[in-house]
């Protein structure tokens, strides 16, 4: 049997899995998966309160860096929309005369071959340092050894680090003693405890804020609710702009210092494969998508949201395909997606920006293929993202505590 073939068995067990805990599923084999994924449920939340509980008690210690360090993060597993608040986080700051790094742990990424870091052991007494995806000016790394969301981050913020490591007190003392930064953002960073943030801001999808209230991995719940004590400040994402008292109660149960700002992921054009932004073709608004017959496929833990932007802009879905989050696309998968495409009737393809990363951009397309870009508006809570940065990060009396 072929690689091939267990490669997309695996990617359909994965798939059940994903099903499973967002409830897509339903009959007796679901039951009895689920009941199984429960009890490794149970172990994985008494693993989580225990190590924070360590953290709290002073156990474990934390690592301040001497700078500020803005914790970006969520309680669940994707699908918050955290990538775009990271960027215009990073971009705001930057913009506002920081020296600012990126930390991320670059997910699914490649890392160097064993031997590679065999050698390093043997022959340097220190760690080896983080992968450098951009100094700040060029990019040094393709997505595949940084990984999609650090790598998307570099193209897009010319004038910030972007650092990749899982050990990120290592990464951060590197960004200060090498670039001279003077702001640290963890991508991702809230259950990465090693690392004391000043703030720590928490996104909770408004859409699906806590999956089905279980833990991973039953659920989408990496640590209890009960943790959001920790955040300074919460984004609600994905918003539709219509207050959700029974949410604000369950989070001013367990913050209730905690300022809530109300946001929303809004489409903003589209961008085509092959094609440099400003030729002709290259960026198209997104009334292009108006009538068009439009075959959707992404890897990304909420596909339906992205589905539904594309609905809502009028576009007719011909066809869709979903992967795995992180799904990472071979030749062999876009070929078939295209000939699905032209066999549904379809007049071009749509993808998402984070799953672009992965494709080459000189592929070549036998149909018009484009990614959404999408960016972050406030809706309440700050009058926009630069007041928000300049409140949160710039306050005439230093952030307040978080809970314990």
């Amino acid at each position: 049997m072929s690689s091939s073939w267990f490669k997309k068995q695996l990617n359909a067990l994965e798939l059940f899995t994903v099903d499973v805990i967002y409830g897509r599923r339903a009959g007796a084999g679901t039951a009895i998966y689920g009941g199984f994924l429960q009890g490794l449920s149970w172990l994985f939340s008494a693993a989580a309160q225990s190590r924070a509980w360590l953290y709290r008690q002073r156990i474990l210690h934390d690592q301040p860096l001497g700078c500020l360090v803005v914790v970006v993060g969520n309680l669940t597993v994707g699908g918050t929309g955290k990538t775009p608040v990271v960027e215009k986080f990073a971009r705001a700051l930057r913009d506002r005369g920081r020296r600012v790094a990126i930390l991320s742990r670059g997910y699914k990424s490649r890392g160097a071959p064993l031997w590679r870091r065999a050698w390093w052991r043997l022959t340097h007494a220190e760690p080896p340092p983080p992968r450098i995806v951009s100094d700040g000016e060029r990019l040094l790394l393709g997505s595949d050894e940084a990984g999609d969301e650090p790598w998307m981050l570099a193209r897009n913020l010319p004038g910030v680090v972007v650092l990749v490591d899982k050990n990120r007190v290592q990464a951060g003392r590197y960004a200060v003693r090498r670039f001279g930064c003077d702001t640290l953002v963890l991508d991702d960073g809230f259950q990465y405890l090693p690392l004391k943030g000043s703030l720590n801001l928490l996104l909770i999808d408004k859409t699906n804020p806590f999956g089905n209230g279980h833990l991973l991995p039953r659920g989408i719940l990496r640590e209890p609710v009960k943790h959001l004590r920790r955040a300074h400040y919460v984004f609600l994402t994905k918003s539709d702009g219509r207050r959700d008292p029974e949410l604000e109660r369950v989070i001013a149960s367990h913050n209730p210092a905690a300022d809530v700002i109300e946001c929303a992921h809004r489409p903003r054009h589209l961008r085509r494969f092959g094609r440099p932004e400003e030729a002709p073709g290259g960026r198209e608004p997104l009334a292009f998508l108006q009538g068009r017959r439009v075959f959707a496929f992404s890897g990304i833990a909420t596909p339906e949201s992205f589905e539904k932007f594309l609905r809502d802009l009028g576009a007719v879905l011909a066809g869709r395909e979903r992967f795995l989050d992180h799904y990472r696309f071979g030749e062999e998968d876009l070929g078939q997606l295209f000939a699905q495409a032209a066999r549904d009737g379809a007049e071009c393809l749509v993808t998402t920006e984070k799953d672009a990363v992965r494709i080459r951009d000189d592929l070549p397309c036998p149909l018009p293929l484009y990614y959404l870009r999408l960016e972050i508006e406030i809706l309440r809570g700050a009058a926009d993202f630069d007041e928000a940065v300049g409140r949160i990060c710039f306050p005439a009396s230093g952030p307040r505590t978080a809970g314990g």
